[in-house]
């Protein structure tokens, strides 16, 4: 007994209904997603006022500590020694409700003493500081 297998033609084609449902789908979502959320900040509300509020910035402002080879401090291409880092350290603090961020960059030959010293008036000061180490892009 032989038994004869049908071959079946493969289909070229393929059917692009089901991908175009879902793309259809993927946009009612999107508009209807967007819409709710312009809604929420539509709604009229009396916000209330207070005496001693403090305005808030949207992230904290990052206050960037160059230290040259020999060691000099410069904030805002400001040279400073390290009494005028720590008062404008201070006021910088007092300004942003949000809590001052400070970036020191030091140069590759510079001793580290003068880092850690900054270290330690952001310390002092109660500012949140990160170290950077930058090179040259080759």
């Amino acid at each position: 007994m032989t038994v004869q297998l049908k071959r079946g033609q493969v289909l070229s084609v393929l059917s692009m209904t089901p991908m175009i449902d879902v793309v259809f789908l993927l946009l009612i979502f999107f508009l209807v997603a967007s819409r709710l959320s312009q809604e929420d900040t539509e709604l009229d509300v009396p916000l209330p006022s207070a005496a001693n509020a403090m305005p808030m910035t949207e992230e904290p402002q990052e206050l960037v500590v160059n230290i040259d080879q020999q060691g000099s401090l410069f904030v805002n291409r400001r040279q400073l020694d390290a009494e005028e880092f720590e008062t404008m350290l201070r006021q910088s603090i007092a300004n942003n409700p949000l809590g001052q961020s400070v970036m020191i960059r030091a140069d590759r030959r510079v001793p580290l003493q003068s880092p850690v010293d900054v270290m330690d008036i952001c310390l002092k000061c109660g500012a949140a500081y990160s170290l950077s180490i930058a090179d040259k892009e080759s």
